[in-house]
């Protein structure tokens, strides 16, 4: 791969509906919620799934009550699992393999969630010295998310995480060593409705933080790492994300923002925020 080319743009690490079975649409439950605005249960087709696997209100959502499946990302598992591990025959053409599929698709998810990770942290030209080791990590995971059902259902994502983990944090540790405010610790932290208008946060860490509903309008998080923040509702009106580290699209998709949030050049401002 080119030096130019940034490893978490692949292809692979993206979603592509028109390639899946409509996978999220049937394998994954629902409640009736501000999320959504019924049930449904797992292995159940979502009554908006075409017969050409497409959903009929996409562009709706929100509008319809849907909003839950707009903060969705597979990470390109959807055409994984259905072009890779049952070679492109999906549940409605062989009905027996409903089940299995159903299993298999949030392990692949989770490992290629990961991989995501992975690829963004060789994306980082500071983490070079450890390039090799991530290098390895992401070809092993991308190995097994291609291996057979069976072997995939016997999968602890657990141990592998708890793995894989560690180059995370040692590649965000590099990121930004040289950067003031990498002394702020804010990993797990609840923060929830928190009022941090302004904050200064760059290169802090909100590794796993709960930022649901947070006020974090015009705040510098720049070059912070939000691995795994869960920022549903958080006003990030005028806040500077330009840097952030493990920063992803549903992530951003929950969160409310502006035509002055600064966001990182690879990922795409939401459709639903103030103009």
């Amino acid at each position: 791969m080119s030096e130019r080319t940034s490893y978490a743009a692949q292809p692979d690490l993206q979603s592509d509906c028109g390639s899946c079975f409509g996978l999220c649409c049937v394998a994954l439950p629902f409640s009736r919620s501000s999320d959504f605005p019924v049930d449904k249960s797992a292995g159940t087709p979502c009554g908006n799934l075409r017969e050409d696997f497409r959903c009929g209100i996409h562009r709706r959502l929100r509008d319809t009550g849907y909003s839950g499946c707009t903060v969705f990302d597979c990470f390109g598992a959807g055409q994984k699992v259905s072009q890779v591990t049952f070679k492109g025959v999906s549940w409605r053409e062989e009905p027996d393999s409903a089940r299995v599929m159903y299993e298999v698709f949030p392990v692949v998810r989770q490992l290629q969630e990961l991989l995501k990770y992975i690829a963004q942290a060789l994306d980082l030209s500071s983490a070079c010295a450890m390039h090799r080791d991530l290098r390895r990590a992401y070809e092993r995971l991308d190995a097994l998310t291609r291996d057979p059902a069976e072997t995939l259902l016997a999968i602890d994502v657990d141990a592998l995480r708890g793995e894989v983990n560690p180059l995370l944090l040692r590649a965000s540790e590099l990121a930004r060593a040289d950067i003031p405010g990498r002394g702020k610790n804010h990993r797990g932290a609840n923060l929830m409705g928190s009022r941090l208008r302004g904050a200064k946060l760059r290169g802090a860490s909100l590794r796993g933080a709960l930022l649901i509903a947070a006020d974090l309008s015009d705040a510098d998080l720049r070059d912070a790492d939000l691995i795994g923040a869960d920022m549903r509702d958080t006003n990030l009106c005028g806040a500077d994300l330009r840097g952030a580290l493990f920063l992803t699209q549903p992530q951003l998709n929950a969160a409310r923002g502006d035509a002055r949030t600064k966001i990182p050049q690879a990922l795409e401002r939401p459709a639903h925020w103030a103009a």
